[in-house]
């Protein structure tokens, strides 16, 4: 299978980097204008700042705008919230509801080692400066 999906790496990380960050904005949204199944939250709140962390994060890491130091971040708040929400209800992750939090830190972690790859601003950007 390698040799026959490898030559479309480049593709298919692209297309999981955009769908991640689509998916994050998404629970961004939530919680800044209380939209697809959400509650507002106060913006000078710890929930607020994790929504504007994943609103803006999830939409640079989709476009590929400095989709690495955005990822990093994503990476952490998802770190901070495994650990302030989910570890102290039970120590593995299916148990606690954690298991989201956790798959988000370590794929925002990838890509915050890969960066933006093809099909990003960040790719349009570095031809236009050669």
């Amino acid at each position: 299978m390698e040799k026959v999906l490898g030559k479309f790496s480049p593709v298919i990380y692209a297309l999981l980097r955009i769908v991640a960050g689509l998916m994050f904005a998404q629970h961004g949204a939530q919680k800044l204008f209380g939209v697809l199944g959400g509650e507002v939250r106060p913006l000078a709140s710890l929930l607020g700042v994790a929504g504007v962390i994943e609103l803006v994060g999830g939409l640079l890491i989709a476009m590929g705008l400095y989709a690495g130091v955005a990822a990093f971040i994503a990476s952490g708040e998802m770190a901070v919230a495994y650990f302030r929400a989910h570890a102290a209800r039970g120590l593995f992750p299916i148990e606690n509801g954690g298991e989201l939090a956790v798959i988000y830190c370590f794929l925002f972690l990838y890509i915050a080692s890969m960066g933006s790859g093809v099909w990003s601003i960040d790719a349009v950007r570095k031809k236009r400066n050669k």
